[in-house]
C-alpha cells in the first residue's frame, strides 16, 4: 500500500566518496488483524485482550551510482510513525555482490540459516516463552552477500550484538572494551536440479566477558512434488571453563520439518525441535507444532498452534496459539 512519497538526499560516505544521491522514498504498510493466545507454565499471564492490529510502516527507496551500483535505504518506522525502528543501508555491486549495514537486524551468515526446514507459516518455536536453541545471534552489523560457482555465500560482522536476538541464544551487549566481536559464514547449494538443497555455516561470536561461542550448522531440504521435508543440526561451543553451569553451556539443535502444498494456495506443516545442553541436570527441550496459510487474492489466512516442554532446559511448558489474518494492498 503506497501512502506517499517523501524527497530524500542521501550521502553514500565512505562508499562511494563524495557522491550524492537525490531519490524518493517510498512509505508502505499493510493490515494485519491477529489472535493470540498463550498457556503453560512458562506463560505466566495470559493477555485477556488477544485481538490486536499489527502497526508496520516501512520507507524504502533506492539511487544508481553513476558507476552502475544501486544504493537502496529502507527504515521500518515505529508504530506512531515518529521514528525508526530499524534502518539499513545496502550497496548492490553487480557481479561483485550486496552488502548492506543494519542498525538493529542485519541477518546473514549464520543467522540466515537458524531453521531452514520448511513451514508453511512461522517458526516452530514461535511463540513459545523462554525457549532457547543453538543458533547465531542477531543484532547490528554487517552483511555480505554473492552468488560463488553455484553457491550462495553469505558473510556477517559484527563489532558488538547490540540488539536481543531472536532466537534465544545469549546475546552481547555493547561493551566498553571493545570485546563482542562476531562475525559468520553461511552457505546454501542447490544440487542441480534435483530438488536438494545444502546447507551449511560456521562462526564466532563474542561475549563481553572475553569468552566466545563457537557455532555451526550443516542442513538439508529436498523437494518432491508438493512435498518438502527438511533436517538440520546447529551447534553451540562456549569457550567458557565450566560447560556444566547454565550460562556457559554448550547447546545442540535438532530440527526436523515437513510441508505439503495442497494446492496454490493451501499449504500445511509439521515442525520439531530439539535442544540438549550440557548444564548439570539440564532436560531435553522439545517443541513441535503445526501451521497452515491460505490465500485467497490479497488476503492471507495463517494459523499455528506450537508446543514446547522442558522449555530451556529446565522443567516447565509454554504453548503458543495465533491466528493472523493479513492484507495486501
Amino acid at each position: 500500500m503506497n501512502m506517499k512519497k517523501i524527497g530524500l538526499t542521501a550521502l553514500a560516505g565512505s562508499l562511494v566518496a563524495s557522491t550524492a544521491i537525490a531519490g524518493e522514498l517510498s512509505i508502505s504498510g499493510g493490515a494485519i488483524l491477529s489472535y493470540k493466545a498463550f498457556d503453560g507454565s512458562n506463560d505466566a499471564t495470559d493477555n485477556p485482550n488477544k485481538i490486536a492490529m499489527d502497526q508496520e510502516l516501512t520507507a524504502a527507496g533506492s539511487a544508481e551510482l553513476d558507476n552502475g551500483m544501486t544504493v537502496s535505504l529502507s527504515h521500518a518506522l515505529t508504530s506512531t510513525g515518529s521514528g525508526s525502528a530499524t534502518s539499513s543501508i545496502t550497496l548492490d555491486m553487480g557481479d561483485m555482490g550486496t552488502i548492506a549495514y543494519s542498525d538493529a537486524s542485519i541477518g546473514g551468515g549464520l543467522n540466515a540459516l537458524d531453521d531452514i526446514t520448511p513451514t508453511a507459516w512461522e517458526e516452530v518455536t514461535d511463540g513459545v516463552a523462554g525457549e532457547v536453541q543453538a543458533g547465531m545471534a542477531n543484532g547490528s552489523g554487517f552483511a555480505y552477500s554473492n552468488s560463488v560457482a553455484g553457491a550462495a555465500l553469505s558473510i556477517q560482522y559484527s563489532e558488538n550484538f547490540t540488539a536481543t536476538g531472536t532466537d534465544g541464544t545469549q546475546t552481547t551487549a555493547a561493551a566498553a572494551n571493545g570485546l563482542g566481536t562476531s562475525y559468520s559464514v553461511g552457505v546454501t547449494y542447490p544440487v542441480a536440479d534435483t530438488g536438494l538443497t545444502i546447507y551449511g555455516g560456521i562462526g564466532t561470536e563474542g561475549q563481553a566477558d572475553t569468552t566466545e561461542i563457537d557455532h555451526d550448522t550443516i542442513g538439508v531440504k529436498y523437494a518432491m512434488g508438493a512435498f518438502t521435508v527438511g533436517y538440520q543440526v546447529n551447534n553451540e561451543d562456549n569457550s567458557a571453563a565450566n560447560n556444566a553451569v547454565a550460562a556457559d553451556e554448550d547447546l545442540e539443535t535438532e530440527i526436523f520439518g515437513l510441508s505439503f502444498s495442497v494446492n496454490d494456495d493451501l499449504s500445511i506443516s509439521y515442525g520439531n525441535h530439539k535442544t540438549s545442553s550440557t548444564a548439570t541436570g539440564a532436560l531435553d527441550q522439545e517443541i513441535d507444532g503445526v501451521s497452515i496459510a491460505y490465500s485467497m487474492g490479497g488476503m492471507t489466512l495463517s494459523v499455528y498452534n506450537h508446543d514446547g516442554e522442558n522449555i530451556s532446559n529446565v522443567a516447565g511448558t509454554s504453548e503458543g496459539t495465533e491466528i493472523s489474518l493479513a492484507f495486501a494492498f
